[in-house]
């Protein structure tokens, strides 16, 4: 089944240039570990919430506003898909994400529309 690791990081929170080299490097070597696995099917960093857009159609109406969604001090900061047996299983690898130990990851199960 997959599932979806959604980043949240608060944006206060701002690493050191060399905390943030450790960071990337634990997490290169993570996707690589859980690559040869197979339970990693893809996954990026996302640009700042501030250069996001967020639709909504009313009508025939497009309208866009600047920014996200919600107004919160955590903004999704990245994403990874996971094939993996099961929710434990998923958690399991989440857990070992270097992004958990300081933001936050909820693991969402895939829902496919039928065809």
């Amino acid at each position: 089944m997959k599932y979806l690791l959604l980043m949240a990081a608060d944006d206060s929170i701002d690493l050191t240039p060399e905390a943030a080299d450790v960071a990337m490097e634990a997490t290169r070597s993570w996707v690589k570990e859980m690559s040869a696995r197979g339970v990693h099917l893809d996954g990026d960093r996302l640009r700042p919430a501030t250069e996001a857009r967020t639709l909504r159609m009313r009508g025939d109406e497009l309208l866009v506003t600047d920014g996200p969604f919600a107004e919160t001090r955590e903004q999704i900061a990245g994403y990874d898909i996971l094939e993996c047996r099961d929710i434990e299983e998923a958690i399991r690898v989440a857990a070992r994400h270097p992004f958990a130990r300081f933001g936050t990851i909820e693991v969402r199960p895939f829902w496919p529309l039928p065809l």
